[in-house]
């Protein structure tokens, strides 16, 4: 998310391994920050976990996958956060809200791993947490049972969120804007070059890698490929129903390891109303 997470994609509130099995209300406070040590790419810890698990999962984009019980649940802010037991150990992730009880089971992606990450909103460290595009509670359509049914991505994109619904009225540009589909069929030529598309929000990830990311669609492009989707990165914040025009640098076939890279991505943009 994305998504990233365009995670891609959202801030976030974490809670630590051991604490009472509960669902707290969000706790106020700023954005959560992984410390100089946390990488993008796939850290030695999760290389070592991802060995020992021998998970017989993968999400569509090729991810491993692991699957086990709910020992912990709560939610903090957009996102529920899930401490795992699998046959390997326990496991900390996040994912936009979803509804979940301690006792069930899980499918949990291993996206978006980082290691020694400091929650300022809980004043908590954690040694490592996934970041996943989608949590599957068992009996739910779960990632790897959609994948033969998925649309066909771009290559090495990472499919914005499943649970939003395609803006189908088009959002009109504003003079020397550039339309989310256009973004997409020009991309390669806007490599590097400063771009502004308006659209509607329709996904907020925020304080992942020291940034927001969101999702923005302006009805155009098409969403059987999901070239009607944009990923946006900024430190500016923005809501979902949001109507913005973001302003920043277009990348291309940009990858952040874990499953999330992008053939298209707006960094670092600034948000006007």
């Amino acid at each position: 998310m994305i998504d990233p997470r365009p995670a891609l994609m959202a801030l976030l509130a974490l809670a630590v391994g051991g604490a009472a099995c509960s669902r707290p209300a969000a706790t106020a406070g700023g954005t959560d920050t992984a410390s100089a040590s946390s990488q993008a790419q796939r850290p030695a810890a999760v290389a070592a976990h991802a060995a020992t698990a021998a998970p017989a999962l993968a999400t569509p984009t090729g991810t491993e996958a692991v699957t086990g019980t709910v020992a912990e649940t709560f939610d903090a802010g957009t996102y529920t956060y899930v401490r795992v037991t699998t046959e390997t150990g326990e496991i900390w992730a996040a994912a936009s809200r979803f509804d979940v009880a301690v006792g069930q089971r899980v499918t949990v992606p291993l996206e978006m791993p980082m290691e020694n990450f400091h929650s300022k909103s809980l004043n908590r460290d954690f040694p490592l947490i996934y970041f996943a595009s989608e949590i599957a509670r068992e009996g739910k359509a779960a990632p790897v049972a959609q994948a033969a049914s998925a649309p066909q991505l771009p290559p090495g994109a990472h499919p914005p969120a499943r649970d939003v619904e395609a803006i189908t009225e088009v959002i009109p540009q504003p003079a020397g804007a550039t339309s989310v589909g256009s973004v997409w069929s020009t991309r390669q030529a806007l490599a590097g070059k400063t771009v502004s598309v308006r659209g509607k929000v329709v996904k907020v990830n925020t304080g992942i890698m020291g940034r927001n990311w969101l999702h923005l669609q302006d009805g155009t492009g098409k969403a059987s490929d999901r070239t009607n989707d944009l990923t946006v990165t900024s430190q500016d914040e923005a809501r979902v129903g949001d109507i913005v025009t973001a302003t920043g640098t277009i990348a291309v076939d940009k990858d952040f390891g874990a499953g999330y890279a992008y053939p298209v991505i707006l960094e670092s943009a600034k948000l006007a109303r």
